[in-house]
C-alpha cells in the first residue's frame, strides 16, 4: 500500500512540474532576438487563438527552458516558431512587415 501510494504521488508530481515552466497569465516570456530585438512571446495570444500549451510542448518546444535556441537561418523554415508561422496557418516569417510582430526593440 505505501509503495502504491508514494507511486501515485511521484506520478503527480512529475505530470505537473511542466506547469511550472509555463507562461502565467498576464506575463510574457522573453528570449534573445539578435540584432532584431528581444523575441516577446505571450501565451495569451496563443491562447485567444484556441491554442493550448500542448499544442507546442512538447511537439514543437521542450519544457525545459533554454532547450531550443532559434537562430537566423530556422526563419522562413518548419523549425521551431515556423511550425505554424508559416504563412499559411499563421503570419509568416519571411516578410519584414512580420518582424516587429515579435521582436521588441
Amino acid at each position: 500500500m505505501r509503495i502504491t501510494v508514494l507511486l501515485l504521488t511521484v506520478l503527480i508530481a512529475v505530470a505537473f512540474v511542466g506547469s511550472a515552466f509555463a507562461v502565467p497569465p498576464g506575463k510574457t516570456a522573453e528570449f534573445a532576438g539578435g540584432g532584431n530585438g528581444k523575441v516577446v512571446f505571450d501565451g495569451k495570444t496563443h491562447a485567444d487563438k484556441g491554442l493550448k500549451c500542448n499544442d507546442c510542448h512538447t511537439k514543437v518546444f521542450q519544457m525545459k527552458k533554454g532547450v531550443f535556441k532559434m537562430t537566423k537561418e530556422d526563419h522562413g523554415t518548419d523549425k521551431g516558431c515556423g511550425t505554424c508561422h508559416n504563412g499559411t496557418k499563421a503570419f509568416g516569417q519571411k516578410d519584414e512587415a512580420s518582424c516587429k510582430k515579435c521582436h521588441k526593440k
